[in-house]
């Protein structure tokens, strides 16, 4: 059995499917590069037959993201599997991933199947599957909803198609860890053959986590997690939990470790927050902001006289060092971006200018930008950059507790502007108002948060939207030392996000016909 755990990331895939975002192929692939860089081991980069867009960006990071493993999610049907293998059999080494519904409840009222017909097409979509590629996944969906025997005739079914791995997915968060783990060791002790057991944990009570370690304690070699813990729902277990974890604890999983390069995980969770526009919660273990921040005054003290007192993780070992001051008003545009590059911010040409713009403005009205505001800087103009449609020329606000909040905005598009004026219940809102009349792109604010990218009176607000648009639901980030105007870039983010969505959906539907 192997001495290391495989740790296959699927924040492509099942991270995106969580409500609100929505990636394009430029942002899927910067997330890829850094998986990559962070050293997981296998990147599941999508579902290729989801839709063309879903194919154009795991066929894209199949065939430019080095390192990992790509893998392509599908279904048993035939045309499925050869879809899936069409996008990724240009990455140097490709996995196909194949799954099927096991349990009752998904039996009866989603395939439409027998117990019979499940097995038949469990046998059929991986045959098909080893056609391409011999490294072949499979995973029996709901499984810990699924009677054990039926499970195990299913699983050794995939076995004898050719299997190589065998993950084992708690779909719905049903499992519990002392449960869970003796799940994995009867699969283990019931199915003979040469094979890598996996676990795929969601975290409706909880538990993903622990149970994707009850999993490796019990045998499982491979586990499945998503960066931040995205995913449907309350999510799916989370990397930098897991791999730090097994970091931490090796005395509990027979010294069986990760290729994650730890280092890296607080850059990747920050990337991947940014480009799905879901904010870090301030406690969340490993990578929040206050994973190694102490109030409590017997706490300061013991750590000042020796980290270890109350921490068990150095900040430094997952990338959490605390930011440097590094740039300020007189800094020149060569400055900006030999800093961007050494802290690892990819951003070239145009959109560098922009944000060496976007830095004087805002170097204006801040002494010192810290690595963080940097950051979020460059995660804004990335936002709003590419196919940008409207651009903000100005805003103007008036408020207070006399009279009616009114703003005016003036936007540009290709060259021509357009300005309109709106009221509002607050200010905020009335910003937004106006930037819906003057772009004339229809939406409704669904949710909202903003938090501040570093302390002091002259902080940076991080202001992150979700809108609706029709059946789209994208969101928008925006960052000024203004909220009201961080806001309203949030929203006019959003916005053309909006606009860029639709402009993709018109071009498939005339490619692909009626």
């Amino acid at each position: 059995m192997s001495d290391q755990v495989t740790i296959f990331d699927t924040t492509l895939r099942d991270g995106e499917q969580a409500p609100g975002i929505s990636l394009d192929v430029a942002e899927k692939l910067e997330i890829a590069e850094q998986l990559s860089r962070l050293g997981v081991d296998i990147i599941e980069a999508g579902f290729p037959v989801a839709s063309v867009g879903e194919f154009e960006a795991v066929q894209a990071i199949a065939r430019s993201v080095g390192g990992p493993v790509i893998a392509g999610l599908s279904r048993t049907q035939r045309a499925d599997v050869d879809r899936c293998w069409e996008a990724v059999r240009d990455a140097d080494r490709a996995r196909i991933h194949i799954f099927i519904s096991t349990s009752p409840s998904h039996m009866e009222h989603m395939l439409k199947m027998t117990a019979a017909q499940v097995v038949a097409e469990t046998r059929s979509g991986v045959s098909r599957a080893r056609e391409h590629t011999t490294d072949v996944e499979f995973s029996p969906q709901d499984a810990t909803r699924t009677p054990l025997d039926f499970m195990l005739e299913v699983l050794q079914t995939a076995v004898e198609a050719g299997a190589t791995t065998l993950n084992i997915p708690d779909t719905v968060g049903y499992g519990i860890p002392w449960d869970f783990g003796d799940l994995i060791a009867h699969v283990r002790k019931s199915i003979p053959g040469d094979y890598v057991i996996s676990t795929h944990c969601h975290n409706d009570l909880g538990l993903a986590v622990a149970n994707s370690l009850a999993g490796v304690k019990a045998g499982a070699r491979q586990v499945e997690v998503c960066v931040n813990g995205l995913g449907e729902r309350a999510g799916n277990a989370a990397l930098e939990e897991v791999v730090m974890a097994l970091a931490i604890r090796p005395d509990q999983f027979d010294g069986l470790g990760t290729a994650v390069r730890s280092e890296e995980l607080a850059k990747t969770s920050r990337l991947v927050s940014r480009l799905t526009g879901y904010p870090l919660q301030y406690n969340k273990a490993v990578v929040g902001r206050n994973a190694f921040a102490h109030e409590s005054g017997i706490h300061q003290h013991g750590v000042l006289a020796e980290r270890s007192t109350y921490e068990i993780i150095d900040a430094a070992s997952v990338g959490q060092q605390g930011s440097q001051i590094v740039l300020g008003k007189h800094s020149g545009r060569h400055a900006f971006g030999d800093t961007l590059a050494k802290m690892g911010l990819s951003i070239h040409g145009d959109a560098l200018n922009s944000a060496f713009t976007r830095f004087k403005e805002l170097a204006d009205r801040k002494v010192t930008l810290t690595e963080a505001d940097l950051e979020a800087i460059v995660a804004e103009e990335l936002g709003t950059s590419v196919e940008a449609e409207f651009a903000l020329e100005s805003l103007e606000v008036v408020g207070g507790t006399v009279g009616v909040p009114r703003a005016s905005v003036v936007v540009s598009r290709a060259g021509t502007k357009s300005e309109a004026t709106a009221e509002g219940d607050g200010m905020i809102d009335a910003a937004c108002q106006a930037i819906r009349a003057a772009t004339g792109v229809e939406g409704s604010l669904t949710g909202f948060n903003v938090s501040s990218v570093t302390g002091g009176v002259d902080a940076l607000g991080d202001v992150v939207v979700q809108l609706q648009a029709g059946e789209l639901r994208v969101s928008g980030r925006g960052v000024s030392t203004d909220v009201v105007e961080a806001s309203a870039r949030a929203y006019l983010n959003a916005t053309n996000r909006v606009v860029r969505a639709l402009a993709r959906n018109e071009r498939r539907r005339t490619e692909v016909g009626p």
